[in-house]
């Protein structure tokens, strides 16, 4: 019997590694996140699928989870994990730089969804206690799949993802109240006061967190310091999982949950300076204990429920999305969001997500929630957080049809300014072209600012920025820019095509132009040469010098070689100019433009430049 019972447990843990290292990479080729590939496959490995299917076809067993129980320790460290982690991404830095979105729009969000659903779930016969959990867990969306899903597309610095971001922050910090209040509603008096139980909650919780900030802010840091002069990548890993569980255990040992232990010590050590290799050293365990979560939350979704009432389910979801968009849709655009902006992060964010499965765990198994009750809101969320990509989708849509309709902008209209004398043209309004004007600004040199992402450029407009929307393709617009009086042309585009056009343009127009432009590599360079351009800066070469540089210096390399042997380089870059046809004095410029500096250390950043 023993060895029955053990080979069961090798063989859940043969299913979790299976799923991890093979089918989870196999999903998410196809654009399925990691949390509903795990989610998919606990559904399909659990009772509800293999598990039934076993009893007509035994050797489906096999790829069955035999005792899900097994992996509650697991799963609750993966909970404990993430929010050890997001207790060291929410920085005071970080708050006070969001805190319009976070506080204001965030923290309404969280406050008008959960009291609606609250007095609907209250209006369909649930106990106060109950609805108030499930309130607070519907009203959460998944930060898990949502902010994974942007970081995939590229869009968590675009304006619809710094919305979205900055509630789903105020999401995770809301996440420490409500386990709290489940504490609170299983430890009622006999008399069943919630306020008798909220008082004990806040006075076990209290002492929990005293205790860790106490010991946290003394023995921490030194703590660190020490190890980390060990030099030892094992023994710091060790250090920092001893961190997350044992203040998890701690404040466990008070009675409150292990996670709000764990959020504490990720707040003390996020004001450190072992933030960001602490993030790095757990993130693998994170995704590895957390894929347990949702793996063994998967087990538990009732898949015959929802065939049984297909209707119910898909009415719930569609009212719990409905009502997400119908509060933060109008709380977007009291907050200054456009009104698709808003449309396309209340979408984001309609589904519920994995904290409602943790609350509703912990309000199952201390009598707050009826099971039945909790196995329906735990198969709804999961059911829900399957449909973000498709509602990105729907939005992404609207958007289009919605643009193609709305009149322009007002603050697209907004004409480029006659030049009063000589000044600098910057094409392209990113992150480099951004850091450009403000060294021009800072220099009190003139410049006029342009770029043609019209979402963007409305939205930095409304916030104060000095730029205008148009197309530098556009022999008219350059014009008016005043191209051929200007002192010079800054070229910061990533698109070489369009630079490379814009380049000879503006070469046309004005052929005394000074046209500085940022080259991808040494080829691109050599073509924008061809094309007139004045000074070219190969962002590759520059980089990988200055890396090269960097790391020759570290690792003690004499100063006198490491210099030369830049210059080599960069005399070789000087030589294939020559050999492509750039006259001499352009040549000259290349190479001074791409080192500033003399070659020591300290020297200006070939990025700085661009």
């Amino acid at each position: 019997m023993a060895a029955a019972v053990e080979l069961a447990a090798y063989k859940d843990a043969l299913i979790i590694l299976a799923s991890t290292a093979v089918t989870v990479p196999l999903l998410k080729r196809i654009g399925i996140s990691p949390a509903l590939a795990f989610l998919g496959i606990g559904l399909i490995a659990g009772p509800s699928v293999l598990g039934g299917l076993s009893a007509t076809y035994p050797w489906l067993a096999w790829f069955a989870v035999s005792d899900s129980k097994q992996m509650a320790a697991f799963a609750e460290l993966g909970v404990v994990f993430l929010l050890f982690l997001i207790g060291l991404e929410l920085s005071y830095e970080r708050l006070t730089r969001m805190k319009k979105l976070v506080l204001g729009l965030g923290s309404l969000q969280v406050m008008v969804t959960a009291a609606i659903i609250v007095l609907v779930a209250w209006w369909l016969g649930r106990p106060v206690a109950a609805a108030l959990i499930i309130g607070g867990g519907l009203a959460l969306s998944s930060t898990a799949v949502v902010v994974e899903y942007l970081a995939e597309q590229r869009r968590l610095t675009t304006t619809t993802g710094r919305a979205t971001f900055a509630i789903l922050l105020m999401q995770d910090l809301a996440v420490i109240p409500l386990l709290f209040l489940v504490v609170a509603l299983s430890q009622r008096g006999e008399e069943g006061s919630v306020l008798f139980g909220l008082a004990m909650a806040l006075v076990q919780g209290a002492a929990a967190v005293a205790i860790v900030v106490l010991v946290g802010r003394r023995v921490l840091r030194p703590f660190l310091r020490l190890v980390a002069a060990m030099h030892e990548p094992q023994v710091f890993t060790a250090a920092a999982i001893l961190i997350a569980i044992g203040t998890g255990l701690l404040t466990a040992a008070f009675g409150v949950s292990m996670a709000l232990g764990a959020f504490v010590a990720g707040l003390l050590i996020a004001e450190t300076e072992f933030r960001r290799a602490i993030e790095a050293t757990l993130e693998p365990f994170k995704g590895i204990l957390l894929g347990v979560f949702f793996f063994s939350v998967g087990l538990s979704l009732d898949l015959p429920a929802v065939i049984a009432s297909p209707g119910t389910f898909g009415a719930a979801l569609t009212a719990l999305i409905v009502l997400k968009i119908a509060v933060i849709v109008p709380l977007g655009r009291a907050f200054g969001l456009s009104w698709i902006v808003a449309f396309r992060t209340a979408l984001l964010l309609g589904p519920a997500g994995e904290f409602a499965f943790v609350l509703m765990q912990q309000a199952t198994g201390s009598g707050v929630v009826a099971p039945e009750v909790g196995s329906f809101i735990v198969t709804l969320t999961a059911l829900s957080m399957a449909t973000v990509p498709f509602l990105d989708k729907l939005g992404a849509l609207v958007a289009r049809r919605v643009e193609k309709k709305a009149a322009p902008d007002p603050e697209l209209a907004v004409a480029p300014p006659v030049a009063a004398g000589r000044r600098v043209i910057v094409v392209g309004y990113g992150r480099v072209g951004q850091l450009v004007c403000e060294m021009l600004k800072t220099h009190d040199v003139p410049y006029i600012a342009v770029d043609r992402d019209a979402r963007e450029i409305a939205d930095l407009r409304r916030q104060g920025h000095d730029v205008y929307f148009g197309d530098a393709n556009n022999h008219a617009f350059l014009e008016q820019c005043g191209v051929r009086d200007a002192a010079s042309l800054v070229l910061t585009l990533h698109t070489e095509g369009a630079l490379d056009e814009i380049a000879q343009i503006a070469r046309a127009l004005n052929p005394k132009l000074t046209i500085i432009a940022r080259a991808r590599d040494a080829d691109h360079a050599k073509r924008l040469y061809r094309l007139g351009v004045t000074d070219a800066v190969p962002e590759t070469i520059e980089a990988s010098l200055q890396l090269s540089e960097a790391v020759l210096f570290d690792l003690g390399v004499p100063a006198g070689k490491v210099i030369a042997s830049v210059h080599e380089r960069r005399d070789v870059f000087r030589r294939e100019l020559q050999d492509a046809g750039v006259d001499e004095a352009r040549v000259r410029n290349a190479v001074r433009s791409s080192h500033p500096g003399s070659g020591v250390r300290g020297a200006p950043l070939p990025a700085e430049r661009s």
